[in-house]
């Protein structure tokens, strides 16, 4: 048999099963609730068919979905599902029309750390204030936004060097509720939210859900990754015919050391030059339904939408 996988998918009220290759093409969806099975790939319709109905049993309807390459004459042979129990299409099989894009709308022209500088720039102190609080050693509200803003460049630095695999980048993603996501990882391996924490020659423990640095009080960074990982998800799949996959990672820089608690499976936990790990992942999406993951993201509209 090929290496076909079930993937149990979830949104806006619908729960279904899709079968995907290994480069993440799927073959068969299924309704749960109708407990009708689309074959798309007709090359894998037995393989697909065997596998669904381990999960809805062996009363499951199969429905072969036409090729668009099929004659007319040959379309109309085609299986039908029973009027009584149609497919229920959902939100992707009608994605939304994307928006025009301007260059203003454009994230990809955003550099690392775009959010931040633009914050500085407007409300900040000047260079020569901010050489002045250095000559004088004053600390100043705003020396966390420039620890900030390093740490996104030097991620981003790193994220470049990832293009060699095939893998697409962007920065300072919006989101409706306010904030932005430091960076946007697009590639075979799928999506990933990308969170940039700097904690200069810190001690870091990270846990399911929280983190402390230096032993301090707990910061909700894992839970916060979970959260803009899901967000995102929720976006993309808004303009997409296919399940995207979307998963969080945090990236620490100028720690000391860093610590993963042995549960944490759900974050995925990298000092900044450990971020190349993602370079050789692959599977999760082809080339395809990467660049158009890609042309969606870099959207700013898309993302300010409620």
């Amino acid at each position: 048999m090929s290496d076909l996988t079930v993937n149990p998918w979830k949104r806006h009220g619908r729960d279904r099963l899709y079968v995907n290759l290994p480069d993440g093409t799927t073959v068969a969806w299924a309704d749960r609730a109708t407990k009708v099975i689309t074959v798309k790939v007709q090359k894998y319709r037995h393989e697909a068919v065997v596998l669904l109905r381990q999960h809805l049993g062996d009363s499951a309807t199969v429905y072969d979905e036409p090729s668009r390459h099929v004659a007319a004459s040959e379309q109309k042979t085609a299986v039908r599902p029973p009027r009584s129990a149609p497919p229920v299409a959902s939100r992707r099989d009608r994605p939304l029309k994307l928006p025009e894009l301007t260059v203003a709308d454009d994230l990809a022209q955003n550099r690392p750390g775009a959010v931040l500088l633009e914050a500085i720039a407007a409300r900040g102190p000047s260079s020569a204030q901010r050489a002045w609080s250095k000559v004088l050693r004053r600390s100043s509200e705003w020396d966390s936004w420039y620890t900030g803003l390093e740490g996104e460049r030097r991620v981003g630095r790193e994220l470049r060097r990832l293009s060699a695999h095939d893998w697409r980048v962007l920065h300072g993603v919006p989101k409706s509720n306010g904030g932005d996501i430091d960076h946007l990882l697009i590639g075979p391996g799928g999506v990933f939210t990308i969170n940039t924490k700097h904690h200069s020659g810190a001690s870091v423990w990270v846990g399911d859900e929280m983190a402390k640095v230096n032993g301090g009080p707990p910061l909700p960074y894992a839970a916060s990754s979970k959260a803009e990982a899901a967000y995102v998800q929720g976006v993309l799949e808004r303009h997409c015919t296919f399940a995207v996959p979307v998963e969080p990672a945090l990236v620490f820089v100028g720690v000391a050391s860093l610590h993963r608690a042995v549960t944490q499976y759900a974050v995925r936990i990298y000092q900044e030059r450990e971020v190349s790990s993602l370079g050789p992942l692959s599977g999760k999406l082809t080339a395809h339904q990467a660049e158009e993951v890609y042309a969606i993201a870099r959207h700013r509209r898309v993302w300010l939408r409620p």
